[in-house]
């Protein structure tokens, strides 16, 4: 309605009537707000990257000269297509092969992160990929264990979870009485006192914090000595689940070809590849580096993500 009736651009005027301005941001707004109901944020950036580049490759080819040949003045919809094109494509282009930023929404991952920080996640360490297929067109750098990564979450690729790198594929896989082993291997780990942290600003968590060397990664992680190890009942049937075995102590898996197995560094309050199972290689968003921001704690800007 604003579009419509927002009136024409005034003889000599730059800019269209404040009402159009409006109009064009809420229909952006909008079509992002819709779009993302059924399509990952990237897909919907594509959706529009394709729309105003058309009409601007439309006008640069086509209308430019037939406005010139009859003396019209550009409408509001080629004029605002134009103008937003070069900005949605330059931030498709960082958003999809550079950088991307992340939230993090939850306490699954402190000591090291922490609810409020917001994460640069780099989108080429492991291969420059296609944009919504995410399949890999030049391969870059491989996941190791101990990675930070952010990924779609398997049973709900819209949403974004982010873990880290546990078993890669062909691993073996056994957290037992909350002690952790790959491929046979206890993997080293020292006490290191205590962490407590607010919960929801609800209750006061108590946990054991102990120092884990992953490969050449060395990470603090988190552990409640009297919760379960692992919580059976919340364990649901997902894909190559017979690949895993559970008792009430624990479980093994076996990391099935081109997949990996993911866990939260607060292992007592994480939901992870336990209970919903293995992430598809597709599905790899890209590599946490960097805290570029956090308005509760300003001290923790430009720490590196180990």
């Amino acid at each position: 309605m604003l579009i419509v009736f927002g009136g024409r651009k005034a003889p000599g005027a730059k800019d269209w009537p404040q009402s159009v301005q409006w109009g064009y941001l809420a229909l952006v707004g909008g079509a992002f707000g819709v779009l993302s109901n059924y399509m990952s944020l990237t897909a919907v950036m594509l959706v529009l990257v394709l729309v105003t580049g058309s009409v601007w490759l439309l006008d640069r080819l086509v209308l430019a000269k037939r406005r010139a040949a009859s003396s019209r003045e550009v409408g509001h919809f080629v004029d605002y297509s134009r103008g937003f094109f070069p900005v949605i494509l330059v931030v498709f282009i960082l958003r999809s092969f550079l950088a991307e930023p992340f939230q993090i929404p939850s306490s699954s991952m402190r000591p090291g992160l922490v609810v409020g920080d917001f994460i640069l996640v780099n989108k080429f360490s492991y291969g420059i990929r296609i944009p919504v297929l995410n399949t890999v067109l030049i391969p870059v750098h491989q996941v190791e264990r101990g990675d930070v990564v952010v990924f779609n979450y398997p049973v709900n690729p819209k949403v974004n979870y982010i873990k880290r790198v546990i078993g890669l594929p062909g691993d073996t896989v056994e957290y037992r009485n909350k002690v952790l082993s790959i491929n046979g291997k206890q993997v080293p780990e020292v006490a290191d006192g205590t962490y407590d942290y607010l919960e929801q600003r609800l209750a006061m968590i108590h946990n054991d914090q102990f120092r884990e060397t992953l490969g050449d990664r060395n990470f603090r992680v988190l552990k409640i000595q009297e919760a379960p190890t692992l919580v059976l009942s919340q364990v649901s049937d997902f894909p190559d689940r017979d690949a895993c075995r559970y008792d009430e102590d624990g479980f093994v898996c076996k990391v099935p070809a081109g997949h990996y197995f993911m866990m939260g560094d607060n292992r007592d309050n994480s939901l992870d590849s336990r209970y919903w199972g293995f992430v598809p290689d597709r599905l790899m968003v890209g590599k946490a580096f960097m805290i570029w921001m956090n308005f509760g704690d300003l001290g923790r800007i430009g720490q590196r993500i180990h």
